[in-house]
């Protein structure tokens, strides 16, 4: 059988049934908590909710109560998967050249359909909520999407030998994670209208079964056997030093001011991605209360208008950097999704809430410049270690992220829901001041990146 080596499609159905089933599982959380404690059937529809607006009636309190709930238990089901997943993640993906690259798809896949599996099981049994630990953590032990995506872009590079199509096939991936969130955030509420969670489930089950036979028989590995058994380490003591050896001689060997340049870069990268992550993980629990009392469609609506600022955001990156220095794309993407987070704090009606998109058109700019600068400071060999630090980063950050948001949500909710917004975008001076301090002292890490590692510490020894 003749094998492809298009993983395009592969990527495509896994970011659609994960965008399509993780805001159903908010919703699911968010609606049995709230039968337990109305301890009666929860009915969303065009002209009926549960959601209370006067704020002295013992419903609103409830609500309130449900909120903090939803969002406490969230953060502990992100935790639980979390942790085994940065170790997978690490291992498979930064092992790939050798195990091969199908590894990393297939066992995200897998381990996707037996959450689902077990969602559909709770859902249409109506098991306890408790078992969603388990299943967060299983989810973790194959890996997830952190494991998922590194495969998928390593995949991508191995199959590129033209730079320029390297590029053009990463972002083409990018763009296609915004374009299948936002249409699977559109289907989620039909989907859960027209047949409930459990067969919504049920769906995205057959889909990942699609992507396991279509990576198993179909997708030929851009490592041979071979090569793996020629190249494979003589134990595990072995296997997990080549493992972490690049990272370390990344930050090892590099002069000061590169070693300085890359931890700025990789900090400005961190701190930007934990307020993005932040942030908007806490719009389908805002939408859901009052004064918006969203249902399942408008939620769809609203998760459809947020991923379309992925293209928005590819298409000023390609527009930017034709004209402007790599860093003032960043200052633009940033003040992009501060003016963002300060209006959503503040929308208290369903058309406010979709206009927020608006100023937040550009936010998703610094992420992948952020990258590109961080590329340009390392020399050819040292990109593997690089992005596996920027992978263990984004695990780290999106876990931590998550955390501290859901809590703090929790806690300002009865007082002010928008609270955490206004964190958000107060939290990105602290990427803005370290990208101004990078501006007045002018280092340049496109100017590094061009001298060979002698002749910056040159440069260096001159400077000082």
């Amino acid at each position: 059988m003749r094998k492809v080596l298009c993983v395009e499609p592969v990527i495509f159905i896994y970011l659609f049934t994960s965008s399509l089933t993780s805001p159903l599982v908010q919703q699911f959380i968010y609606r049995r908590l709230w039968e337990e404690d109305y301890n009666s059937t929860f009915v969303s529809n065009s002209s009926a909710t549960y959601c209370t607006q006067n704020k002295s009636s013992l419903a609103y309190i409830k609500q309130k109560g449900v909120q903090e709930k939803a969002s406490i238990l969230n953060t502990q089901l992100d935790l639980t998967g979390a942790v085994p997943s940065l170790v997978v993640a690490f291992v498979i993906v930064a092992n790939g050249d050798r195990q091969g690259r199908k590894r990393s798809l297939v066992l995200p896949s897998v381990g996707a359909l037996i959450a689902n599996i077990c969602l559909t099981a709770i859902s249409h049994f109506s098991l306890s909520l408790s078992i969603l630990f388990a299943v967060a953590f299983i989810t973790g032990l194959f890996g997830s999407m952190a494991t998922f995506l590194g495969g998928g872009f390593a995949f991508i590079a191995d199959v590129c030998h033209d730079e320029k199509q390297k590029t053009t096939r990463i972002a083409v991936v990018d763009l296609i994670f915004g374009v299948v969130s936002g249409l699977a955030g559109l289907s989620s509420g039909y989907f859960l209208r027209a047949v409930g969670f459990a067969w919504t489930f049920v769906t995205a089950s057959l889909l990942h079964v699609v992507n396991i036979i279509y990576i198993t028989f179909f997708l030929e590995d851009t490592v041979g056997i071979t090569e793996f058994q020629l190249e494979a380490p003589a134990s595990c003591k072995e296997l997990l030093r080549e493992t972490f050896s690049g990272v370390y001689m990344l930050f090892k060997t590099a002069p000061y001011k590169k070693r300085i340049l890359i931890i700025l870069l990789l900090f400005t990268f961190m701190t930007y991605l934990f307020t993005v992550i932040g942030g908007t993980s806490l719009f389908t629990l805002y939408e859901l209360d009052e004064p918006l009392c969203w249902n399942e469609v408008y939620i769809g609506y609203g998760a459809a208008a947020f991923a379309s600022i992925s293209l928005t955001s590819f298409l000023g990156v390609c527009l930017f950097s034709k004209c402007l220095k790599d860093i003032y794309i960043v200052f633009i993407g940033i003040f992009s999704y501060v003016g963002g987070m300060i209006m959503a704090a503040f929308a208290k009606t369903t058309l406010l809430m979709f206009l927020v998109r608006v100023p937040s058109l550009l936010c998703f700019m610094p992420l992948p410049i952020l990258r590109s600068m961080l590329s340009k400071v390392v020399l050819a060999s040292e990109q593997g270690a690089v992005f596996a630090c920027i992978a263990c980063l984004e695990v780290v950050t999106g876990t931590v992220s998550l955390s501290v948001f859901n809590i703090l949500y929790a806690a300002t909710v009865a007082w002010f829901s928008g609270f955490s917004f206004l964190l958000s975008a107060a939290i990105c001076l602290i990427p803005l001041a370290v990208l101004c301090w990078l501006l007045c002292t002018s280092w340049n890490g496109e100017d590094l990146a061009l001298l060979a590692p002698e002749e910056v510490s040159s440069i260096e020894s001159t400077d000082s």
